[in-house]
């Protein structure tokens, strides 16, 4: 269904993610592992504009590395424009310019928030008025992140991390993000992990078939408190992305010694997320970090997931 009044343009933007506590179950025979994830909504943006075409594409821009962006369709963007077209039934196309502010392939979801901020804004531009559950099922064939990039806030997510809820966080908490200038593929770090688990099998407990979040993590997530946080900031990923890049743990310790009440790899990294007692505290060590040739920025969170900026 459509509607006769649609906008000539929309404007769309959605956040990257930090994942506060990430803990990966035991390999299925599908070759997946169920997840259990704090996310966390901050703010780098990516910007989506989406125009009437008869085709689709899409070009890209941004304040980060982007040599790794694909603009053909194997761009997650078109993949959801085409998705929701096939859903609803849409015979048009639409031009897509993304602004990127997320750090690629760096394990922030920036991907993620593309083609949430392209499900919300062709679905705003064509007119297709798909509900709310039935948008958030789409972005959840698109990727385990993308619904989580369209709720925003901080939330639970298990299964591949699009099972999703909400999650109360007070107040809000200051990061300091190093970025790094390489990539990480996550599935050579999942494929990592298994290994250093099948090596250390007689060493550790077995991974659980369906993990879950910390109570600890949500306690502290409910308090605001930065300090109870970073007592519960944890990664199953760390290790394996830390074993592919040891450069790293130089990151960590830099980090550390500088004023961060902790650090942790973002997801399947390479971006090393410190968590900042307050803001005075996060811009001493962004200046630290930038001082030691780093690529920083700082960022808040919780924020808004995807949503219309103009119509």
């Amino acid at each position: 269904m459509t509607s006769s009044a649609t906008p000539t343009a929309v404007h769309v933007r959605a956040p990257g993610k930090i994942n506060v506590f990430l803990r990966v179950g035991a390999l299925l025979d599908d070759g997946y592992h169920d997840v259990a994830i704090a996310y966390q909504a901050v703010s780098l943006y990516e910007d989506v504009r989406a125009t009437h075409a008869d085709d689709f594409s899409v070009r890209v821009t941004g304040t980060v590395e982007l040599s790794r962006v694909p603009t053909d369709a194997s761009n997650i963007a078109i993949k959801a424009a085409q998705l929701l077209a096939r859903s609803t039934g849409y015979r048009g196309g639409v031009s897509l310019h993304i602004d990127k502010h997320v750090p690629v392939t760096g394990g922030m979801g920036g991907g993620s928030a593309d083609a949430a901020a392209t499900l919300l804004a062709c679905d705003t531009l064509w007119g297709t008025q798909v509900p709310r559950d039935q948008l958030l099922a789409l972005a959840g064939q698109l990727g385990a992140d993308v619904p989580f990039a369209l709720t925003g806030g901080t939330a639970i997510g298990t299964g591949r991390g699009d099972q999703l809820s909400p999650a109360l966080a007070k107040g809000q908490f200051q990061w300091v993000l190093a970025l790094a200038d390489f990539g990480l593929s996550t599935p050579a770090v999942y494929n990592e992990l298994d290994k250093h688990r099948d090596r250390h099998a007689q060493d550790i407990f077995p991974a659980s078939i369906t993990p879950s979040v910390d109570t600890n993590v949500l306690q502290a997530l409910r308090a605001g408190d930065p300090h109870m946080l970073a007592e519960t900031l944890y990664n199953d990923l760390q290790a394996p992305a830390l074993h592919l890049q040891p450069s790293l743990a130089g990151v960590l310790e830099l980090g550390e010694r500088n004023g961060a009440l902790a650090g942790i790899v973002s997801g399947s990294g390479p971006t090393v997320a410190f968590l900042a007692a307050d803001l005075d505290t996060a811009l001493e060590l962004q200046i630290a970090l930038s001082a030691a040739r780093l690529t920083v920025v700082r960022a808040t969170g919780p924020v808004h997931g995807a949503r219309i900026m103009s119509a």
